[in-house]
């Protein structure tokens, strides 16, 4: 699949997040392939993987296109999803078709266009994580080919919210910068919206893959 098909396929779909954090009981990559399976059944058009191990496990089981990534707490920088090239570099040799890398203007331990540069090099796109308009303008300029609205909420610079930070998707659209909506969209209707908002395609994760992040949502919910 060259990389424009893999944009075209993806474009006005679903992705699906599929993972989980150290101490659910999911925590297993066997377990993750089966989410990812039943993603792919319920019409899922990619995944969106983190680890190495995961995505081992998922590409052999799913034709599925991949947005891989790790999540890597360093001393020297509060970049955390996918901060090095070399690790890039190895999910697009594991088969990913998309290498999603932190893209804000935080302190890195690298530059962002010599990663992303080793990354297409690789054989994969690259899709920057951002939260802030300024971080997908240069995100796009040091070679991204998309942006993802993954870290709003999340970093200093954007705001903390409980849903989608639908200012920043009109704030894309309005540049006319390619986007991927991705963060809190917790129901069908937010997907949708994303979608009316300009998003390239949907990235969706805790609402549909981790049950114990829904079940906190309703026993909050119960307790007022």
């Amino acid at each position: 699949m060259t990389r424009p098909d893999v944009l075209d396929r993806l474009r006005g779909c679903l992705v699906v997040s599929c993972q989980a954090d150290e101490g659910s009981p999911l925590r297993d990559s066997g377990v993750i392939a089966r989410l990812a399976r039943a993603a792919e059944q319920g019409g899922a058009a990619g995944l969106r993987v983190q680890g190495f191990a995961d995505v081992e496990a998922v590409r052999a089981v799913s034709p599925l296109p991949l947005i891989g990534l790790t999540k890597t707490a360093r001393p020297d920088t509060d970049v955390y999803i996918t901060p090095t090239a070399q690790e890039g570099v190895r999910l697009a040799r594991l088969g990913c078709e998309i290498v999603a890398l932190d893209g804000t203007l935080r302190p890195r331990p690298e530059p962002l266009a010599e990663m992303f540069a080793a990354v297409r090099a690789a054989g994969a796109l690259v899709m920057a994580d951002i939260s802030t308009l300024p971080e997908a303008r240069a995100a796009l300029a040091a070679g991204a080919d998309l942006v993802g609205t993954t870290l709003s909420g999340y970093t200093p610079d954007s705001p903390r919210q409980s849903g989608p930070d639908w200012a920043l998707m009109d704030a894309l659209r309005g540049a006319g910068l390619p986007f991927v909506a991705e963060g809190r969209l917790n129901t069908p209707a937010d997907a949708a919206r994303a979608l009316a908002y300009g998003a390239q395609f949907v990235v969706v994760g805790s609402a549909i893959t981790r049950p114990d992040v829904i079940t906190r949502w309703f026993v909050g919910a119960l307790k007022g």
